[in-house]
């Protein structure tokens, strides 16, 4: 196999079939020995039946149904897993990634020896909010994290095969996959690409928050440190206050202390709340991660081929 396309599916149906024209004719100018998989992740719509039914007459289209929705990256690794072709192009279906950039991606990949080719924005799309705090998003990250992460990177991707077979040891159920894709290593290149019409993301605030949550969860100490270090300053502030405060009452100096009791109980405990919380997310991650579930179980595979 010489080439596999992987997408996942969830609200897709609208997309499909023009998804699924326009990157088979860009694989077909590469390759005659190419397959899709599109893996469907418990998408409420018909994207299942759209996609079987296209399945039903291209035997090169293969459909993964999973048992429920387990979330765009697991879904996407998961088609990641049963990739065969020497090299494989990642993409969203929905079309903002234009299927066209495969023999773009294709030909800087063969030309400069790398092993993987991403795709980036110049410029974030989306409204004001969106652009704003995807910026604040990724200086964040980037100012926590230990990796890189390239800025406004997005999904679509062509790897080769030894770059896709090391990805998917990560076996992490909370992640965020772009972290994954830094870490993994390899010869990497960007190209810069404009992302078509936008519709409405199927990611809310609470999601997109959630993401950034895990990513800094996955891939840093930092907040932990940050606790630690939190504690010192406020324990060396407390005993130069007590110093303050005893003297003051030395001298005779009338205090007037409701504000100041007040003022610290709500402080500290506040504080406190906070970095219970910081060790919270770490410590929930060790109890999903120890009871070994499956990353993802598949319901069904759809494919139309004389050797099924």
């Amino acid at each position: 196999m010489k080439l596999s396309i992987v997408a996942s599916l969830y609200k897709s149906a609208s997309y499909i079939e023009e998804f699924h024209a326009r990157v088979s004719g860009e694989a077909k100018k590469l390759t005659s020995d190419y397959e899709i998989i599109l893996v469907d992740d418990g998408s409420p719509d018909n994207s299942l039946e759209v996609a079987c039914a296209i399945a039903a007459r291209d035997p090169k289209l293969r459909v993964i149904e999973l048992s429920r929705n387990y979330g765009h990256h697991k879904a996407m690794m998961t088609g990641l897993e049963h990739a065969q072709g020497e090299h494989v192009f990642l993409i969203d279906v929905d079309l903002e990634e234009p299927p066209e950039l495969l023999g773009r991606f294709f030909d800087a990949l063969r030309h400069g020896q790398w092993d993987v080719v991403y795709g980036y924005q110049a410029e974030r799309k989306g409204n004001w909010f969106e652009r704003y705090s995807g910026a604040v998003a990724w200086k964040l990250l980037n100012l926590m994290l230990p990796i890189r992460l390239p800025h406004n990177h997005s999904t679509v991707r062509l790897m080769t095969k030894a770059y896709a077979q090391s990805l998917v040891l990560h076996k992490e159920h909370k992640t965020a996959i772009g972290g994954l894709w830094v870490i993994t290593g390899f010869k990497q290149h960007g190209l810069e690409f404009v992302k078509g019409a936008q519709h409405e993301s199927s990611y809310t605030f609470a999601g997109r928050l959630s993401m950034l949550l895990e990513s800094i969860t996955s891939f840093s100490e930092t907040p932990l440190f940050g606790v630690f270090f939190l504690g010192l300053i406020i324990l060396a502030s407390s005993v130069i206050v007590a110093f303050c405060l005893v003297y003051l009452r030395l001298t005779g100096t009338a205090l007037e202390g409701w504000v100041s009791v007040m003022v610290s109980v709500w402080m500290l405990g506040g504080l406190a709340i906070f970095c219970i919380g910081v060790v919270g997310l770490y410590v929930s991650r060790i109890f999903i991660e120890t009871k070994g579930r499956p990353y993802t179980i598949i319901r069904n595979v759809y494919r139309n081929s004389p050797d099924r």
